[in-house]
């Protein structure tokens, strides 16, 4: 009967190691690339299903951010717009609803959700990365990214892009 109770157990353990094993080799990792005309200048994981681009707003001389959430086929879905002045949201962005108090924590002061009559959803990104703009990357849990350092004067383009590596 012990034997019995040992082989029982051991089947149990080899099963659950078995699932383990089968559940780890079916996961994906998710990377946000950034790449431009020279190749891959980075890749920040991606373990959660957001990320934002803050920049400086040209005209209005402070810092905005656009808020994305990635949907299940890859692709990246515009979901909040947030701002350091009213102005740049209300009239930069001409969003229908009023804006906002950011949460306390927040980057931001201000926040709106994009205008819902024309949804953004992007596959690939492709930004101006000036020195003037100073477009960075924010993904949660990773230092921010500042995209505008990575690449040059003459050729300030950058594309981001969801990947994943089995």
């Amino acid at each position: 009967m012990r034997k019995l109770a040992v082989v029982v157990a051991l089947l149990v353990c080899l099963g659950t190691l078995g699932g383990i094993a089968a559940g780890n080799a079916g996961s994906t990792e998710r990377f946000l690339t950034v790449t431009n005309d020279d190749g891959e200048l980075a890749r920040v994981p991606l373990t959660g299903d957001t990320f934002a681009v803050s920049y400086r707003n040209s005209i209005y001389e402070t810092y905005a951010e656009e808020r994305y959430e990635v949907q299940a086929d890859g692709s990246y879905r515009l979901v909040e717009i947030a701002a350091d002045q009213l102005a740049v949201l209300e009239e930069y962005y001409g969003v229908p609803g009023a804006p906002e108090a950011a949460v306390p924590d927040d980057r931001r002061n201000h926040v709106v959700p994009p205008n819902p009559d024309r949804p953004v959803v992007f596959d690939t990104l492709s930004i101006a990365a000036t020195d003037l703009g100073q477009r960075t990357l924010h993904v949660p849990g990773e230092p921010p990214l500042e995209l505008w350092q990575l690449v040059g004067d003459r050729n300030p383009f950058v594309v981001l892009d969801i990947k994943e590596t089995p």
